[in-house]
Order: C-alpha cells, then structure tokens, then sequence
C-alpha cells in the first residue's frame, strides 16, 4: 500500500492537498472570525439591552417612591389637619401645641417625629403612616426614648403614643392595643382614635 502512495504522491498532487488545506483553513478561519464578530455584536446589544432595562427599572422605581411620598404626605396632611381642627383633645387630655416633622439630631438618637401634640405635662407622639405594619411597632416604642433624650426640656412629661395609618388590619391594630399605642385611624371622613389601653411611657 505503501508503494501505491509513493506511486501516487506526486508534487502537483502534493500541492494541489496543501492549496485545498490552505484555502480549508482561511474558510475556517473566517467563520472563527465571522463567529466572534457576531459573538461580540450580540454582547454589545445583550449589553445594550441590559443598560437600557436598569434605566427604565430606575425611572419606574423613582416614580414609584414618589408616588408613595406623595400618598404618604397625603395622609400625614390629613391626619395633622384633623388634629390641628379642634381635635387635640387626645388621651384624655387637651394640648395647647400642635408640631410637625420635628427632628431630633441627638448622636445615636436621631429620629423624626410625624406630629407632637403638647402640653405643660403631657406629649403625644403620633406616627403617620399610609399603610402601617407589624414591623413598625419597635421603632414607634422607642421613639419615646430617642425624643426624651433629643428634647430633655419635655423629661419630666409623660409621653403617648399613637399610630395614625390610612390602612389598619386587624393584627396590627392587636399590637398596638398590646403595646399600649393608641390606634388612629380614617373611617369614612371623620379620624377615629381608639386609646383606651393607652400606657404612659
């Protein structure tokens, strides 16, 4: 067989196989080169459409929490109007002030307080929320002791609490009876306050 092959191998067959390996190896060079051409223009729109996608999801989340700002300022306007409109006869008591977005800048004490109703011996904090819930019970508790440190003029005063949300269920309405924070709410057009298992803090 061998001596078929030498018969038969000569230079022009010789080179007629290496110009076919040869034009066989630029085909598949180019189809390499096509290949990652490709490769690299879908990963730029891949890329493209990536970035896109985020900006569109940024704008639509910043609308999103501007919307629930506003909704949120919505119902803290509603509930500090209702208040401020003959209405701070509250925990058995009648204030004398009625405050809004007070902030305490006390190092480790910072805290805002939606609205503070006052009096020479009472204060009543009251958080505004459009939809509350269960995880807001902790931080409205420890705002009694973030505003006694924050304002240590009103240390000898007892402090309330209250929770005013446009949207009560009824386990949150069951913590805050359980935490002694009275329970604030809209019903129809009127504010409805339930603090009969109000606690001094």
């Amino acid at each position: 067989m061998n001596n078929v092959m030498q018969q038969t191998a000569t230079p022009e067959s010789v080179w007629a196989i290496l110009q076919e390996i040869s034009q066989t190896q630029k085909g598949t060079e180019q189809i390499v080169k096509e290949t990652a051409q490709m490769q690299k223009e879908n990963e730029k729109k891949w890329e493209e459409s990536r970035i896109d996608f985020d900006r569109r999801m940024k704008k639509l989340q910043k609308q999103l929490g501007d919307w629930g700002n506003n909704f949120g300022e919505i119902a803290e306007e509603y509930f500090y109007n209702s208040f401020e409109s003959g209405k701070q006869n509250f925990f058995g008591e009648k204030f004398d002030e009625i405050e809004k977005n007070v902030k305490g800048i006390k190092k480790d004490f910072k805290d805002e307080y939606d609205i503070l109703l006052i009096n020479g011996k009472s204060i009543g904090i009251i958080e505004v929320k459009l939809k509350a819930h269960e995880n807001d019970i902790p931080k409205i508790l420890r705002k009694a002791e973030t505003f006694r440190v924050n304002f240590p003029e009103y240390k000898n005063h007892k402090i309330y609490l209250g929770l005013a949300t446009m949207a009560f269920y009824p386990e949150l309405e069951q913590e805050c009876i359980n935490e002694g924070i009275a329970v604030i709410k809209q019903v129809g057009d009127a504010m409805v306050i339930n603090d009969k298992y109000l606690k001094v803090f």
